[in-house]
């Protein structure tokens, strides 16, 4: 059975917008997602459990402290929530996600971003484009803040997904975000588009991303291990794909 276990319980939050960072396409939700957390020294906030998520535990570089592989953390300042994950998720675990998740919402009447990435070949120095995506008050916010919408038919797989699709069902308000992404390899520079023309404007906020571009290389070889692991998992990677109009 899903649960969150919250940790820090006396952060105080209101109406908070909560990134999703589901690994995927160019790992660019994970890329956005680990910046934010690092950029804003946010609080690890609670823990997420669920059946179908994998029964293992990672730790951090120069750190002994063990920690389940999905978690949410915390930035009460910029009432901002960010949804990590470091491992693959079945779609079947994000059903179960979902359903506790969306209680939670409720709760503290959050407002979910899901990322994701398309897969597109790119020329060297082309500026990958995003398209925005909404569910109920989500479309709206897209329109107010002028994010571009999508130019074809298509369909967001894996567990954002699941996640958007739970949305959909429930008439949940949220925001989808995806961007052209490597298909082969991380993409710091689409999470860094993600961040600027995507999560800056609906949320307010002004993330430094200096540090992003400039670690490029390093966050790719680091991410690198990961990217493969994704690109072998199938449905279980996040990601954005034109499906035309007649299949």
């Amino acid at each position: 059975m899903a649960r969150i276990s919250t940790l820090a319980a006396d952060v105080s939050l209101s109406e908070p917008s909560l990134v999703e960072g589901f690994p995927g396409v160019g790992l660019v939700g994970k890329i956005a997602a680990d910046h934010l957390v690092e950029e804003f020294e946010m609080v690890h906030y609670a823990n997420v459990y669920c059946d179908g998520l994998p029964k293992v535990a990672v730790y951090a570089e120069d750190d002994a402290e063990l920690r389940p592989p999905v978690r949410i953390y915390a930035d009460a300042d910029r009432d901002l929530l960010v949804l990590q994950s470091d491992v693959p998720i079945r779609p079947d675990a994000a059903v179960e996600l979902a359903d506790c998740l969306s209680g939670w919402f409720d709760e503290l009447n959050v407002t979910p971003l899901y990322l994701s990435g398309i897969p597109r070949e790119k020329d060297q120095g082309t500026v990958p484009s995003l398209y925005g995506l909404g569910i109920a008050d989500g479309v709206d916010r897209i329109s107010e803040v002028g994010i571009e919408v999508p130019h074809e038919m298509g369909l967001v797989s894996g567990p954002t997904g699941v996640l958007l699709n739970h949305a959909v069902e429930s008439g949940r308000t949220a925001v989808g975000l995806v961007v052209e992404s490597d298909p082969r390899f991380p993409d710091p520079e689409a999470a860094r588009i993600l961040i600027k023309q995507g999560i800056e404007p609906l949320t307010g906020l002004d993330v430094p991303v200096d540090d992003l571009v400039d670690r490029a290389e390093q966050i790719r070889q680091a991410k690198e291990r990961l990217a493969k692991r994704m690109e072998e998992a199938g449905e279980e990677s996040t990601q954005a794909r034109p499906i035309g109009m007649y299949q």
